[in-house]
């Protein structure tokens, strides 16, 4: 590719902090050998790195009430995003990259999703890795914005959803690309005394993965130190891989 490609990402709220986003530039100029530029969209830029291009948050019309919702991701289907353009990778913040990310730019497809762990019979994506062209696809966009907010989650169960019944060309990354922390890397099916696999053995990364997506709990930091929010029956051995990747 002779022009640079475009990796970005997004932040807003108080969920996930400027670490987060420095982790993931860093993580990106490890492992993306071709030009490119790394930018987030947010709504506070204090704590950023400065090799970190940042914008403001693309506009969309959202319910004020609902405005820290993954909704907020579908404004990445403006015709324009700052002044990038042309191929571009969206990453999830909380995922850790394993192995190269230059095939996710020349694997064929002009949208290019996760197929979705937990749906796949169905065509629903998950967005937390997914490669578009800036303004290709501004229609989903119209779409939102042609029906009330309330509308489409009365219609859909989340932003993922409404976006893979939206993209009129979608299709997936190879199945062993993008992992699920949750589904592929701990161990399961063995209790010893009621205890499951999971507090007895360490996860680890499936062979042929190049991301891991932590969706939900745990997050990269908690798994990293063994913690599991959520209850006490769930925990996991520190994944101290994480560690070797996650900097």
């Amino acid at each position: 590719m002779s022009e640079p490609v475009n990796v970005i990402c997004m932040k807003w709220g108080t969920l996930y902090g400027p670490e987060y986003v420095n982790r993931l530039r860093s993580m990106v100029t490890r492992n993306l050998s071709i030009p490119h530029r790394f930018a987030c969209f947010t709504d506070d830029t204090s704590g950023l790195d400065g090799d970190v291009e940042t914008f403001d948050l693309p506009p969309i019309n959202v319910d004020a009430d609902k405005s820290q919702l993954p909704w907020r991701k579908i404004g990445l289907f403006n015709q324009r995003l700052g002044d990038l353009e042309g191929p571009t990778l969206f990453l999830d913040l909380d995922l850790v990259v394993v192995d190269s990310l230059d095939p996710f730019f020349s694997h064929p497809g002009h949208f290019v999703i996760i197929h979705n762990w937990t749906h796949p019979d169905d065509i629903v994506g998950n967005s937390s890795v997914y490669r578009f062209t800036i303004g290709a696809d501004s229609y989903v966009l119209d779409r939102f914005h042609s029906e009330s907010h309330q509308h489409w989650i009365d219609t859909y169960r989340n932003s993922q959803t409404f976006l893979s019944h939206s993209v009129k060309d979608m299709t997936y990354w190879p199945a062993e690309w993008c992992v699920s922390f949750k589904r592929h890397c701990l161990p399961g099916g063995i209790k010893w005394h009621g205890m499951p696999a999971n507090l007895l053995m360490p996860s680890k990364v499936p062979a042929g993965a190049k991301i891991v997506v932590f969706h939900g709990h745990p997050n990269p930091d908690d798994a990293l130190a063994g913690r599991w929010p959520g209850g006490i029956h769930k925990g996991l051995k520190p994944a101290t891989w994480i560690g070797d990747y996650w900097k």
